[in-house]
């Protein structure tokens, strides 16, 4: 439960700063973020929300578990989690969305087999309402884009195979 400010606490925020907050907080929910800090004019503000969930009680009276069989993972699985160990994959610097082109309508940056040379844009990330160029960190082909366009991104998901 968010503690009430006091008096004399809410009289040291203006309207900005709570504009402010709220903003943070549309930001938070915008972009599936847990928390945000940020500081700026000597005031450091850190919006965060609590994702934890509560264990529900156990009902008084209660079957006892049946053993339920274990099914196979599906086989995209197995390839995701090979893809991130690619020596070739390019990771997402940041938590973001993914775009193919420079803006609705245009010719994607890549497409599988385009060769690409060290620098060269492969997609954009949008995050906070900035959009990011993603450089190529070094020279190849492109052999597997892993991000549809549009695609809600985390730091660190593999973006693009390039060998």
């Amino acid at each position: 439960m968010a503690r009430q400010p006091d008096e004399k606490t809410a009289e040291k925020f203006s309207t900005e700063d709570s504009e402010l907050i709220r903003g943070l907080a549309i930001l938070l929910d915008e972009t599936g973020l847990s928390e945000i800090e940020i500081e700026r004019a000597g005031l450091r503000l850190r919006v965060a929300r609590n994702l934890s969930v509560a264990a529900a009680p156990m009902p008084a009276h209660f079957a006892p578990a049946v053993p339920m069989p274990v099914a196979a993972p599906p086989p995209g699985a197995a390839a995701a989690a090979d893809l991130s160990k690619h020596p070739g994959m390019v990771p997402s610097p940041m938590v973001g969305t993914a775009y193919w082109a420079p803006e609705p309508g245009a010719k994607p940056f890549i497409e599988v087999g385009t060769r690409v040379t060290a620098g060269q844009t492969l997609l954009i990330i949008e995050a906070m309402k900035t959009m990011n160029q993603i450089p190529s960190p070094r020279a190849g082909t492109v052999t597997q884009i892993l991000v549809e366009d549009g695609q809600p991104v985390e730091f660190g998901e593999p973006l693009v195979i390039i060998e």
